[in-house]
């Protein structure tokens, strides 16, 4: 007896959940005319066959390959690295695959190369993941008519992109405010590396929420990404004398700060309070637990591909800004009395 070996189609989807044809089409495609139970039945059915969609067959009916690209400078570092996957999870969930294409340098032939590769594939649309101002710009140098979408923290975007980030500057003065209310009367900022947008966005935060709060301004320190650069930042500190609070620009500068407070001989929080950025996995497990800023790229990938699903279907899309979360841990408290 021979053994059927055809793929699961629509059609079996359809009969075996009892609907129509066009109501199994819905759900694939997250349409929201469908009851819940319907909705229910059909990814139960779905399950049960084993059925894949056949993403040729897709492309014909629909015009649209239900593909992505992305491109990106390739950064390991966690906010940009982080956004990836992020983008990726949430593509996935309404039905999209991910296609990158990384820069080898920042410049508009560059970015022109990436996007004509990414055409060439197909795409609908497209996503440019910007840690850098140059980014931006060899974007609007090399303007494409597809859909793009720029994660990038801009504090004046040009209207010829449409951009989506998380409120770097809120994050920041949330960060200031908390450590002004604990009583600090100064915070020095230990930044990321100079051309980062996150970084400026960061510094500026710092630096209009202390003049708010009437704290003092020292100089900024600047530092990279790093847990080395805040281990060797935070020993020079020390040596010293360190401040009562320090706002590290990101997770991994604040890590290499705790431990050169700890062989110093410093407590944290009790002779100094320290405060990071991005919410890191595991920063809840520092020693002390790290009060830190979470950005929430779950959040930020949804928004980016909903983003780019209004401009798909040609509708007025403006620039969305997510605004982040401060998580008070045990790592911040008030100035020791003097």
């Amino acid at each position: 007896m021979r053994v059927s070996t055809r793929r699961p189609g629509m059609n079996d989807v359809a009969r075996a959940a009892g609907v129509s044809h066009q109501t199994v089409s819905r759900v694939l495609n997250n349409h929201p005319n469908v009851r819940d139970e319907t909705r229910e039945k059909v990814l139960a059915a779905i399950a049960d066959l084993g059925y894949r969609r056949n993403s040729a067959a897709r492309t014909l009916v629909t015009q649209r390959s239900g593909t992505v690209g992305v491109v990106t400078t390739g950064s390991f570092s966690f906010g940009p690295s982080q956004t990836l996957v992020a983008i990726e999870e949430a593509a996935r969930e309404t039905g999209y695959f991910i296609t990158v294409a990384t820069l080898r340098t920042v410049d508009a032939e560059s970015m022109r190369d990436a996007l004509d590769h990414l055409m060439q594939q197909g795409v609908d649309g497209i996503v440019v993941i910007a840690p850098h101002a140059e980014v931006v710009d060899a974007v609007r140098a090399a303007h494409e008519q597809l859909p793009v979408v720029v994660v990038a923290a801009l504090a004046d975007p040009p209207e010829s992109v449409t951009t989506v980030s998380v409120d770097q500057v809120l994050g920041a003065r949330s960060v200031v405010d908390h450590l002004a209310g604990l009583g600090h009367r100064e915070v020095v900022h230990v930044s990321g590396p100079a051309g980062w947008l996150d970084a400026e966005a960061r510094v500026l935060g710092w630096r209009e929420q202390s003049q708010a709060s009437g704290l003092g301004v020292p100089e900024v320190v600047e530092g990279d990404w790093t847990s080395g650069c805040g281990y060797e930042l935070g020993q020079r500190m020390a040596a010293e004398g360190a401040p009562s609070a320090v706002f590290a620009a990101n997770d991994h500068l604040a890590l290499g700060l705790l431990r050169a407070f700890h062989e110093a001989g410093m407590r944290v929080p009790y002779d100094v309070s320290v405060v990071g950025f991005d919410d890191i996995t595991g920063s809840g497990d520092f020693i002390p637990p790290l009060t830190t800023v979470r950005p929430g790229f779950v959040a930020l990938g949804h928004q980016i591909i909903e983003t780019l699903r209004g401009l798909l279907d040609g509708m007025a899309v403006g620039d969305a800004v997510l605004v982040p979360e401060l998580v008070v841990r045990a790592s911040t408290a008030a100035p020791r009395a003097v």
